[in-house]
C-alpha cells in the first residue's frame, strides 16, 4: 500500500515521548525514498503516454500516485523537523555535549547540524551583555534563592566556582553552590539538587 512505510517513520517518533531521541532510521527513510522514486518514474511514463496516446484513463491513477508522492515528501519532512527540534532541545537541556548514547542515535548529518546550532548560540550568546556574554542556557526556570545545596552522584574532580574557590566533587559529597554555576552539572547528572 502506498504511504505506508512514510506513516510507520511518523508513529515511530509518536511512540517516543517528548525528551527522548530515537535510533535514526536510515533503512525506513531510504525505502520510502525508492518507493517515491518508483511513483514519479511509473508516472512519468503514464503522463507521457498520455500524451502521446490521448489516453484520459490514465489520469486518475497519476493524481492518485502525485498525491502519494506529495504525502511521503510531507511525511519525510516532518520526521526530519521533529528530530531536528528533538535536538535542538537537547542541547537546552544538556548542553554542548551530548551524552554518548544520545549522539549514537544521530545520524552523521544531524551530528553536523547540532555542531552549528551549539555554535550559533554560542555566537549569539557571546554578542548579549554588552561584550561580556550572558549564558541564556542557565537558570531555566526562575531561581527561589541564588544558593542551592547539591549531592554529587558521581566522581567529577575540581569545580572552580567564581571566588577563586576551588571544590572537589566526590560521589556522595554535597556543597553549597551558587545556583548558575551548577545547574549545567544538574542536567548533566553529575549533581543532584537536595531538597531540604
Amino acid at each position: 500500500m502506498f504511504c505506508e512505510k512514510a506513516i510507520e517513520l511518523i508513529r515511530e517518533l509518536q511512540r517516543m515521548s517528548d525528551g527522548q531521541l530515537p535510533a535514526f532510521n536510515e533503512d525506513g527513510l531510504r525505502q520510502v525514498l525508492q518507493e517515491m522514486e518508483a511513483l514519479y518514474e511509473q508516472n512519468q511514463t503514464d503522463v507521457n503516454e498520455a500524451k502521446a496516446d490521448g489516453r484520459a484513463e490514465l489520469i486518475p491513477s497519476i493524481k492518485l500516485r502525485h498525491c502519494c508522492l506529495l504525502r511521503n515528501q510531507r511525511c519525510l519532512t516532518a520526521y526530519l523537523y521533529d528530530r531536528l527540534l528533538r535536538i535542538r532541545a537537547l542541547r537546552w537541556e544538556y548542553g554542548s555535549v551530548l551524552p554518548a548514547n544520545v549522539r549514537f542515535h544521530m545520524c552523521a548529518e544531524e551530528v553536523q547540524w547540532f555542531t552549528h546550532y551549539k555554535k550559533s548560540l554560542a555566537s549569539f550568546m557571546r554578542s548579549l551583555g554588552g561584550g561580556e556574554g550572558l549564558d541564556i542556557t542557565q537558570d531555566m526556570k526562575p531561581p527561589k534563592s541564588l544558593y542551592i545545596e547539591v549531592r554529587c552522584l558521581k566522581d567529577h574532580g575540581e569545580f572552580e566556582i567564581d571566588d577563586g574557590t576551588v571544590i572537589l566533587l566526590k560521589k556522595n559529597s554535597q556543597h553549597f553552590l551558587p545556583r548558575w554555576k551548577c545547574e549545567q552539572l544538574i542536567r548533566q547528572g553529575v549533581l543532584e539538587h537536595v531538597m531540604s
